[in-house]
């Protein structure tokens, strides 16, 4: 489930004792830079990485798009819930999320356990980005998929708002290790609030203004 690889020495051992074995959730749109900027964060707290996605790949034993094609995108988002869960029973951990994830408001039951952090990236970086990645997104499989992924953006950003760490990649250094430096720079700002994880259940609003309870 997690890279196993070994890795050198963490270089932000301070941060990682004051986080406690909070996992870290990474959540924006596709092309924002979740998996590549996981790996060198995690290799600086040492923690382990997970890519939500492929955990799902390998427990369904088919591929995100032939998920897709075969049980829709409910079938996937039910898949992904499962596996959110089985993670959060998991103690330091650098999740990448997919870009959907936030859209379930049962999932930010199991976010919320841990620490939220949204990688924030203008539209048009996030065009550029997908352009040269030859990944399927399903997502974008249609006759315009710039119009789409406007669309996803502005339904989803109200919800990535409710994470608890905002980096906007506009105003900061582009690449993955930056973007993770940001991260472990910002990160302490918020631990003065949120030094564990909740031990109470947390009311969650969706995109309609529903109230729902945390799964904690």
């Amino acid at each position: 489930m997690a890279d196993s690889t070994q890795l050198p020495p963490p270089s932000h051992r301070d941060l990682a004792r004051r986080l406690q074995g909070l996992n870290l959730y990474l959540v924006g749109m596709m092309g924002a830079g979740k998996s590549a900027t996981g790996r060198p964060l995690a290799e600086a707290l040492g923690y382990r990485f997970v890519d939500a996605d492929a955990v799902i790949s390998a427990a369904a034993g088919r591929s995100i798009p032939e998920i897709f094609a075969t049980d829709g995108e409910a079938g996937f988002r039910q898949l992904e819930t499962a596996v959110l869960n089985q993670l959060a029973h998991w103690h330091s951990l650098v999740v990448a999320t997919g870009g959907g994830a936030v859209t379930q408001p049962q999932n930010w039951g199991h976010l919320h356990q841990g620490v939220v952090v949204w990688l924030d990236a203008p539209e048009p970086v996030l065009l550029a980005r997908l352009r040269a990645d030859s990944t399927a997104r399903p997502l974008l499989d249609s006759g315009d998929p710039e119009a789409r992924l406007r669309t996803l953006l502005r339904e989803r950003r109200p919800l990535y708002a409710q994470a608890d760490l905002r980096i906007d990649q506009e105003l900061r250094p582009e690449g993955p290790q930056a973007v993770a430096a940001q991260v472990l720079a910002e990160l302490p700002t918020i631990l003065k609030a949120r030094a564990s994880a909740p031990t109470q259940p947390v009311s969650l609003v969706d995109a309609d203004g529903r109230h729902h309870p945390s799964l904690n």
